[in-house]
């Protein structure tokens, strides 16, 4: 395990250029950290939830809007370095380990200061939350509260969420029902069955995501005990279940009875969900799944843009 000097790894070479500590220079190793790529899932609830109350009311609250986005990405953030740092601490995050690289893993910061940076984000939703809390009232103050908590559980204290068969679920929950319920109430100050329709077809595509994720590193992170739904399901059943996820939100368009003819825009998506089933199919464990993980979350940034824009026609 490598020591640390002003942010920077020493045991290995410490007379090392800075450009060898970093694989990837041209971007900074904080922007690594935080795993950009995967933003898109915390963008995408609000975006549709405010998206569909703006359909609904004319009416739309810009300012709560950006607030409850920085927020989710805040979160998020925060629950990206802390599971790169818990991870590490554990030992799921070896040198066998498919996925990109993780910066605590890589030597790039220590774990405290990964901690300390995840503390941050985690405070900086907090505050931005006050405000929401007075726009929206007490049900916002619980949602914000449970995302948080959830944030640091999900690989924090004695039963991290991460490492249980209901990482899968919790997604689906806070990254669908929770962020594009949330953004909904926070514009219209209720709930609707259309709300539930969004929120459940966009945390279906969210926890597509974290399957792709578990699938790839189920031989790791069993040795780390780290036992997720696909240890649970195995490969197969796992495979069936990624598309049950990917197809499932196609079928909204129907789900809304024609209130919102655009949402058919979705279907302009559906052929690269199908590409990617053939290719979660065929693909040879390995890093190939990487670009099937990345790509997952490209489709339910598309599917959700697509189906903000359809709601809006």
């Amino acid at each position: 395990m490598p020591s640390w000097k002003n942010g920077l790894p020493i045991s290995i070479n410490s007379h090392a250029d800075p450009e060898t500590l970093y694989p990837v220079m041209q971007t900074h190793p904080w922007i690594l950290a935080i795993r950009p790529k995967t933003l898109g899932i915390s963008v995408v609830p609000v975006l549709v939830g405010t998206s569909l109350a703006w359909a609904e009311t004319d009416i739309i609250l810009l300012l709560p809007a950006i607030a409850a986005l920085a927020a989710a990405i805040l979160i998020q953030i925060g629950t990206n370095l802390y599971n790169d740092a818990a991870d590490f601490e554990r030992g799921a995050d070896t040198p066998d380990r498919l996925g990109p690289e993780r910066a605590t893993a890589q030597g790039w910061f220590s774990p405290a200061q990964v901690k300390r940076a995840a503390l941050i984000s985690f405070s900086g939703a907090f505050v931005i939350g006050i405000y929401l809390a007075v726009v929206g009232g007490w049900p916002i103050i619980i949602i914000g509260l449970l995302s948080l908590l959830a944030g640091y559980a999900y690989t924090g204290g004695p039963k991290p969420i991460a490492y249980s068969a209901s990482g899968e679920l919790f997604v689906f929950i806070f990254f669908g029902l929770t962020a594009v319920g949330g953004s909904y109430y926070l514009q219209t100050s209720r709930l609707s069955a259309e709300a539930l329709l969004c929120a459940g077809a966009i945390g279906l595509l969210a926890a597509a995501v974290l399957l792709v994720n578990n699938y790839r590193d189920l031989e790791t992170d069993e040795r780390a005990a780290k036992l997720t739904l696909t240890h649970y399901l195995g490969r197969e059943r796992a495979r069936q279940l990624y598309i049950l996820m990917l197809m499932l939100p196609f079928a909204l368009p129907v789900a809304f009875n024609h209130h919102y003819n655009g949402s058919w825009l979705i279907v302009l998506c559906l052929p690269f969900a199908l590409w990617l089933l053939q290719r979660f199919s065929t693909e040879p464990l390995g890093k190939g799944f990487n670009g099937i993980l990345a790509n997952t979350a490209k489709l339910q940034l598309i599917y959700g843009a697509l189906l903000s824009l359809g709601l809006l026609i």
